[in-house]
């Protein structure tokens, strides 16, 4: 079976085409996905900005990643599960994208990413500051990416 025999029988799972045809649950998974991308970019933001630098001030790292390190995880868990939804309505239409697919490399650099950054010790912040800054800003650059072409699918 060829990747778009699959796709195409993904579309036509009945569950999928009820959510496809659905007045009120596709527009419901589709503000799941949104709050999702909230919470993780949310989350992400002020801690890669205090891993870049900013707000040092405030104290060690640990507590602040502490707090948004779940909403983040969580977030991506919820936008993950409800994108792979909203794809399968249309899957190859979005699987022949070239926006789907750079939003798809963008996050797969993004959590690597992540998993890099997780790898470097924030207690000695001094001695890692310039690794942990560019990570930082890798992260949100890549983020952010993957929102702006994700919003952009639907238009082009």
């Amino acid at each position: 079976m060829s990747i778009a025999a699959a796709f195409a029988a993904l579309e036509q799972l009945p569950a999928i085409d009820a959510l496809r045809n659905s007045t009120y649950v596709y527009p419901l998974v589709n503000a799941l996905h949104v709050v999702g991308i909230a919470l993780l970019f949310g989350g992400i933001v002020p801690l890669d900005l205090r891993l870049a630098g900013w707000r040092r001030d405030v104290g060690p790292v640990d507590p602040l990643a502490g707090l948004l390190l779940p909403v983040a995880i969580f977030g991506f868990v919820l936008a993950a599960s409800s994108g792979l939804l909203l794809f399968a309505t249309d899957a190859r239409t979005y699987a022949a994208s070239w926006l789907f697919r750079a939003k798809l490399v963008l996050i797969a650099a993004a959590l690597l990413n992540a998993l890099a950054l997780r790898r470097i010790d924030w207690r000695s912040e001094a001695a890692n500051s310039r690794r942990l800054a560019w990570a930082s800003v890798a992260s949100l650059v890549l983020w952010l990416g993957a929102i702006v072409l994700g919003r952009m699918i639907g238009y082009f």
